[in-house]
């Protein structure tokens, strides 16, 4: 009769995730959730952006990460989709190993939450122009529509028909009924579309 041993491994004690936050006069501010349907949201356009900006040598697209907008003030905040320039970070210019990315983004990208109130979503937006930003898009998943402004009174709405475009990008279209499908939709998922 043989006998065997059993050893069991322990399984290390799952450590819970900081929570995203940004800094808004020195205070740290913890994000609300994103569901996972405006997380996928998030993550196309910033494909879509990257892709783009890679084969035209445009700048760099990020996505979540802590941009300080203003020193002074202690200002960091975390669009969900952020482009920046060539012209405000060349592309041979190395991007820092550690700490939070001292630039102000071109374009900056707020996939908007249920749980955000209009309020919080128009301060933002107002802060981004006030350190100079030059775009903010309101992405809304559910109403499956994008609010590309220009300025905080200039503003065009595109819908679920038609194609996002950007003057700050020379070429770029993103079609918002591919960038809104909740299926899989092949390999068309990544695509981007050139435009003259």
């Amino acid at each position: 009769m043989s006998t065997s041993t059993v050893v069991e491994t322990p399984v290390p004690a799952r450590t819970s995730e900081e929570p995203l936050y940004e800094v808004v006069n020195g205070e740290h501010v913890e994000l609300p959730p994103m569901s996972i349907f405006s997380t996928l949201v998030a993550n196309q356009l910033f494909f879509r952006l990257a892709a783009h900006l890679r084969d035209h040598q445009l700048g760099r697209a990020v996505i979540e990460a802590l941009l300080i907008l203003d020193n002074e003030a202690n200002l960091r905040r975390r669009p969900d989709v952020a482009f920046v320039s060539a012209e405000r970070w060349p592309l041979d210019r190395e991007i820092p190993e550690t700490g939070d990315w001292d630039v102000i983004p071109t374009i900056a990208v707020e996939v908007i939450s249920p749980n955000e109130t209009s309020r919080e979503v128009m301060e933002k937006m107002l802060e981004y122009f006030r350190v100079g930003v030059e775009e903010v898009w309101h992405v809304h998943p559910e109403a499956r529509t994008v609010y590309r402004y220009e300025s905080p009174l200039e503003v065009k709405i595109f819908g679920p028909d038609d194609q996002l475009v950007s003057t700050r990008l020379p070429g770029f279209s993103c079609p918002l009924v591919e960038l809104f499908r909740r299926t899989a939709g092949g390999s068309q998922a990544v695509a981007v579309t050139a435009t003259k």
